[in-house]
């Protein structure tokens, strides 16, 4: 990636009918010229209150104004109240996400003003200290509240009555009387700044070199990109934890970028244990207040560290001097809908462009960044151990060919007799299914037909203790039907394949005594509902552990000593490059739950393919073997990272024109040394939300500039209006 160059508009000279390219949150080509108010001096960044059609709307002055249209012509856009302003390098990086991901510059705009009420006029809370009238007539309750309130403290009148234990109308004749006079206080109540010094923790040597060179990073303030690559347990997080308490010791902003944000609920605990204050969060389970609050604390530097969700990448911070991208080759990075865009290379752009440090922390990097730190591109930090006394968890493979379970039944006696060890001693376990609800597919055994979604080309997915038909991909959902849709058999309709509900079943009927707890999606949404289950199992209220990926990663059990994989064999989906690396990433990470504390820990992974290399790869131990082969065939492929690639989706409710306008791309495509254009096929899921959907791949060399290529591609076919193109530059998936 080559940094674009960096747009600067000086201040707007004072002077009659000042005028400016306006950028506004929409998907348009480029800003608007708009006037400005007599007097205004605005410069890059400065928002404005803008009218596009009959609407107002929130934009950014991007650039000087570029036509020579009069004044009469032009409406005029009006600097907010307070002068708020992005910072001009948030807007360098819009410009150079937008170049790069061949998005609207608007449409990167619109993730960076995700809060607009952020740029309101504050509304100031009314609290209430000791007045200087004393009461006439005086009771024990306005006894209580007058010495609630003598600590001098600020308090509205519903804290007031609730500390005191006393009722509303208590407070509100204390402030009649003036006994209690009224104070202004902000809208919010300001973040506490952490800690860097709160709770140093004791680092092991490994750990303590890497946190020396990143700790220097941070102080240097230059770009700089780290890959802390370290075993499962072996105190990553704590690790760059000391790059964080050097950003708040220089006066600078840190962020965090977390794939889940169930991860948050211990995340943010050990947080607060090290720093004495829990950070500021930014992700979509946030009321609108809350947004707001975030929003305004990030941009005038209160909130000195942030831990979010990949659209936090796009706050307006003021001072950032880190960025912290964990379990980096999580492809939750990767924003499939809308501007599409991946937040791990997007965190490099940024820092590179703000100039200080970021820090890609994982157990399996992606191959991307493990090639850039073994080639010397990033630097390559290692922990090889976990953390005290804990070790690396002992790994065997169960041949589901020769130790069969019985039938219809997922879990092998083998497993079983494990299980019933481990709980036995008091320990607990997990069992890992990557498969949401209690079946994956419904089907007819009379005529073969497969439940499918009305919406999409997909199973319908079982989830039997809601007695509901769902479709993962659009929501949809249905009732179990009486009989087969097809051929109208009654009784006939079964479940195909296991889901955790369907695991958790069988595992009620083996062990009827254990306590155990289904882990999902469908259950864990958000981080207030994780934080119930996640806290159970840290206290040991819960023997055993039944989940999918969102369990895989982040967590830390120390009563748990046994993982089960039930079906290790889900991730092989045939035609995507990263199939591979992906299962042996979540496998590994799945094995890393066991033995994290002081008693050894045991992986047992069912497969039908004990033989494959990436099962080889997990039962050795032997990661940078299995990076080693990979890196091998995505080499010969002239696969990332040693070539490019970029999909263009093409999408609408009529098939046939759908189909028309791929082709037509394909026709169209210019010829070009070292790139080939393959498709158009149809997508993966070729129906998805009510679209059809028909894919282009193109692959080229490492050292092609494809976003000129498809630039140059695009405008020579007119998309008609009812299909949408859409352009994936460096897909992750290929669904």
């Amino acid at each position: 990636m080559s940094l674009a160059a960096s747009k600067s508009l000086p201040a707007l000279a004072l002077g009659i009918s000042p005028r400016a390219g306006v950028l506004l949150p929409r998907p348009l080509k480029g800003p608007y010229d708009y006037k400005l108010p007599l007097g205004t001096n605005a410069s890059r960044g400065s928002v404005v209150s803008a009218p596009l059609g009959t609407t107002e709307v929130l934009g950014v002055v991007w650039c000087e104004a570029e036509g020579s249209v009069g004044d009469n012509r032009l409406k005029e856009a009006t600097p907010l109240e307070g002068g708020p302003r992005l910072p001009v390098a948030l807007c360098d990086f819009i410009d150079w996400v937008a170049e790069y991901t061949l998005n609207p510059p608007g449409s990167i705009l619109a993730m960076a003003l995700r809060s607009s009420a952020a740029f309101a006029a504050e509304i100031p809370r009314t609290a209430y200290v000791l007045g200087t009238e004393r009461p006439v007539r005086m009771t024990e309750a306005r006894e209580r509240v007058l010495a609630t309130a003598a600590d001098g403290l600020a308090r509205s009148a519903a804290s007031l009555a609730e500390d005191s234990n006393v009722t509303p109308a208590v407070v509100r004749g204390l402030i009649q009387a003036g006994a209690l006079a009224a104070t202004e206080l902000p809208e919010f109540p300001p973040f506490r700044a952490p800690d860097p010094d709160f709770a140093t923790p004791l680092l092991n040597p490994a750990q303590s070199e890497a946190a020396r060179v990143l700790r220097n990073d941070v102080a240097a303030r230059r770009f700089s990109v780290s890959l802390l690559d370290g075993v499962t347990g072996s105190g990553k997080t704590e690790t760059y934890f000391e790059a964080v308490a050097q950003a708040l010791r220089t006066g600078r902003q840190s962020l965090i970028l977390l794939p889940e944000i169930a991860l948050t609920v211990q995340f943010l605990e050990r947080f607060a244990q090290r720093f004495g204050t829990r950070p500021a969060e930014w992700h979509s389970d946030l009321s609108p207040r809350e947004r707001k609050r975030a929003y305004r604390a990030v941009m005038s530097g209160e909130a000195r560290v942030v831990v979010g969700a990949r659209s936090a990448l796009f706050l307006p911070f003021n001072a950032l001097g880190l960025i912290v991208v964990d379990e980096e080759h999580e492809q939750a990075y990767k924003q499939e809908d809308g501007a599409i865009y991946h937040a791990r290379d997007m965190a490099v752009v940024r820092t590179r462009i703000e100039g200080c440090t970021t820090i890609l922390a994982s157990a399996t990097p992606s191959l991307e960044s493990y090639v850039n730190a073994t080639s010397g591109r990033y630097a390559h930090l290692r922990l090889p151990e976990r953390h005290g006394t804990a070790t690396m968890p002992e790994v065997s493979l169960l041949d589901l060919r020769t130790d069969r379970a019985e039938p219809g039944t997922w879990l092998s006696q083998t497993l079983r007799n494990e299980i019933a060890s481990t709980l036995a001693q008091g320990e607990q376990a997990m069992l890992f299914l990557n498969r949401r609800g209690y079946a994956p597919l419904t089907l007819c055994e009379h005529c073969g037909h497969k439940l499918t979604c009305r919406n999409c080309s997909a199973w319908l997915v079982e989830h039997r203790y809601r007695k509901r038909l769902q479709c993962h991909h659009c929501g949809f959902e249905s009732q179990t039907p009486p009989a087969c849709p097809e051929c109208r058999s009654e009784g006939t309709l079964v479940a195909c394949g296991p889901g955790v509900e369907r695991v958790a079943e069988e595992f009620a009927e083996v062990f009827p005594g254990a306590r155990f707890v289904i882990a999902s999606s469908d259950t864990m949404q958000g981080p207030q509902e994780s934080q119930g289950p996640i806290r159970a199992i840290a206290r040991r209220d819960v023997d055993v552990v039944i989940g999918t990926q969102i369990m895989a990663k982040g967590h830390h059990f120390p009563g748990l000593t046994l993982v089960g994989i039930v079906d290790a064999d889900l991730g092989g989906i045939g035609g995507d490059l990263r199939a591979r690396e992906r299962t042996f990433q979540l496998l590994h990470q799945v094995s890393g739950r066991a033995g994290r504390a002081d008693k050894p820990g045991r992986v047992l992974i069912q497969t039908r393919a004990p033989d494959d290399v990436v099962m080889q790869a997990l039962a050795a131990g032997d990661r940078d073997r299995f990076y080693a082969q990979e890196r091998g065939h995505r080499e010969a492929a002239g696969a990332p990272p040693f070539g490019r690639l970029a999909a263009l989706i093409v999408s609408g409710s009529d098939g046939e024109e759908v189909r028309a306008t791929a082709r037509a791309l394909a026709r169209a495509a210019p010829k070009a040394k070292d790139v080939t254009v393959w498709g158009p096929t149809p997508a993966f899921y070729a129906l998805l939300r009510g679209l059809t959907r028909e894919r282009l791949l193109v692959q080229a060399g490492r050292n092609v500039d494809i976003q000129a290529y498809l630039r140059a591609w695009r405008p020579l076919v007119k998309i008609p209006a009812g299909v949408r193109l859409s352009v994936d530059v460096d897909p992750m998936s290929f669904f």
